[in-house]
């Protein structure tokens, strides 16, 4: 019998456990994938403590995977053995309810989340629907890839679907494993970016990363810096602080919109006249489906946009996901499997 390295939640809140496992078998139309990055998400938090409603356990965690195909499924016909493939979030949809057939599988009635509704990357092989797979341009590193399967996807896409335009200023909330990403894109598709976080520690870098303005929050009042260059079009918040989103509101310009993709545990407090003086909005952005991720890897290679990580063994899981949750991490870490 062939076994996997696994690491493997039991119960909702049980530490992190190592485990050998049966190697999985695909299904018909699944294909199984020998990973060899998967990256460490906030939002695996969601299996570590239980928060996800519905979670079955014992549940390998693990949505940001990069790897190869290493065994289709016998309907599978778009994906070969070795071909270079990954699986982000966005873990599958039925094919067949009305949202489907419009092409919107993000909001499927039966659409799968990677590491929550089947096992996903903590481990050295993956079995995931078809639909789901993405393809991964040889030219990226798998490491520095995996990211750019939930905070890549998720920055990218929000930027991209939302209402600016290039030369239109695009503020970016925090600097941290989804901002910095932010700054890269939003330089990228030609905005004028503004980089707000608090301390000036991280003035040059995200100057360096391509902010071509830099707020600090301590000494700064942001609002007021904003709406004297006009307001942002956009304000992309990635910190997980709803009391730090509250305070922006008012940077926004005519008809512009916050667009919240950090998960934050508190509320955003905002009044009717904030939203109606000058038709201001907010909006959430979830990350993308297998062609947005796609999109995502592409322009990435493309425009030479990498995020910046740190790696780590697979039996260091417990470790890289400490560093993540309690902010520790360099931005994004992230599990290889083939160091010790």
């Amino acid at each position: 019998m062939q076994t996997m390295r696994a690491i493997v939640v039991e119960k909702a809140g049980a530490a992190f456990t190592l485990v050998e496992r049966k190697i999985p078998q695909p299904g018909p139309d699944e294909i199984l994938i020998q990973i060899e990055a998967c990256g460490v998400c906030h939002s695996d938090l969601f299996v570590k403590e239980g928060i996800f409603p519905g979670l079955e356990y014992p549940r390998i965690p693990g949505h940001e995977v990069v790897g190869r195909v290493a065994k289709c499924g016998k309907n599978v016909k778009i994906w070969e053995k070795d071909q270079r493939v990954g699986i982000g979030w966005h873990g599958g949809h039925c094919l067949e309810c009305e949202a489907c057939r419009r092409g919107n599988f993000i909001h499927c009635e039966k659409a799968k989340i990677t590491g929550i509704h089947f096992d996903g990357g903590y481990a050295e092989y993956l079995v995931a629907p078809s639909e789901a797979i993405v393809k991964i341009p040889e030219e990226l590193n798998s490491a520095e890839a995996a990211p750019l399967l939930c905070a890549g996807v998720t920055t990218f896409n929000a930027l991209r679907n939302s209402s600016a335009r290039p030369g239109d200023i695009i503020a970016v909330q925090g600097i941290g494993g989804l901002g910095h990403l932010a700054i890269q894109y939003a330089n990228k598709l030609g905005y004028e970016v503004v980089a707000i976080s608090q301390g000036s520690k991280k003035k040059k870098l995200a100057k360096r990363l391509g902010a071509h303005h830099y707020l600090d929050s301590n000494v700064q009042q942001v609002t007021e810096e904003l709406q004297k260059m006009g307001g942002a079009k956009i304000i992309l918040a990635t910190a997980p602080n709803g009391s730090a989103m509250s305070t922006l509101i008012d940077g926004l310009s005519v008809k512009g919109t916050m667009i919240v993709i950090g998960v934050a545990g508190d509320l955003i407090k905002v009044s009717p006249t904030q939203l109606i003086t000058g038709q201001k909005s907010i909006k959430g952005w979830p990350s993308g489906d297998a062609k947005a991720s796609e999109d995502t890897l592409y322009f990435s290679f493309l425009q030479n946009i990498t995020p910046k990580i740190e790696t780590y063994p697979l039996e260091r899981a417990s470790e890289a996901y400490q560093q993540m949750i309690n902010n520790k991490a360099q931005f994004r870490a992230v599990l290889t499997m083939n160091e010790s």
